[in-house]
């Protein structure tokens, strides 16, 4: 039975080659406002992604045709649309790959209908600038984030985020100069820390000091903390001499 939903009316692409779990995914997903479109190998669902503008893409890795992982890397090569990558290959250097191709999240399988709606949901609101209350625009140093505009700009320069780098590098911009853990950072970026895993936040702070042109070995704006997590650091008032203890 269809369910009677208040939510706003999402699109999502769901590339999976699985025909049993797509149909019973698109079920539970349309009875909750989310209008799905089906792909059942790795060419059509680059095709459809980029022909047709959806809220999210849900892509498994192993796919025929066209493996998911070269999928996510062209796909996010010429699009800025959420990715939450949805497969049976758990490990975390797996997981790791599909973030570091650009993945906003990562779900294996088997996975709970009531938490893929809640990952969608979560990077829907990401990529849409509604990841917090806060709308007021943040500076730091040559940092300005604009979570109104979803835009943030280093040096006059704009930075081309995915949602999940915006919501971290905002979450970072509004506490510079405190140290925040990794479990801190994927309840702020994402809205909760379940089911996430410590290495994901790693990689993406690792891709946000690529787009800040951030040394990754000495840093100065995304700074690592030894043991502890990370710190987004003024560097026009930092002393080279506090370096010291960070990593």
């Amino acid at each position: 039975m269809t369910q009677v939903t208040s939510d706003p009316i999402l699109t999502a692409l769901l590339v999976e080659d699985d025909a049993r779990l797509a149909a019973l995914t698109r079920e539970y997903l349309e009875g909750h406002g989310i209008l799905v479109t089906l792909a059942s190998d790795g060419r059509r669902g680059l095709a459809e992604a980029l022909a047709r503008r959806h809220d999210v893409v849900l892509l498994d890795l192993m796919l025929p045709e066209k493996d998911g992982l070269a999928v996510c890397r062209e796909l996010r090569a010429r699009s800025d649309v959420p990715i939450v990558v949805l497969t049976a290959r758990g490990e975390e250097a797996d997981r790791v790959m599909g973030l570091e191709l650009g993945a906003d999240d990562y779900l294996a399988k088997p996975y709970s209908p009531r938490e893929l709606l809640a990952r969608i949901r979560a990077v829907v609101r990401r990529a849409r600038g509604q990841a917090g209350p806060s709308l007021e625009v943040v500076r730091v140093g040559r940092l300005v984030v604009d979570p109104g505009a979803q835009r943030a700009t280093y040096g006059g320069r704009e930075l081309q985020l995915t949602g999940y780098e915006f919501a971290l590098l905002k979450a970072l911009a509004e506490r510079a100069g405190r140290v925040l853990t990794r479990e801190q950072l994927m309840d702020i970026a994402k809205g909760s820390a379940e089911e996430s895993f410590d290495r994901s936040v790693d990689v993406h702070v690792s891709r946000l000091r690529h787009k800040l042109g951030d040394d990754p070995k000495r840093p100065r704006i995304l700074k690592t903390v030894r043991g502890t997590g990370y710190l987004l650091a003024d560097e026009s008032t930092l002393s080279p001499t506090r370096d010291d203890d960070l990593l």
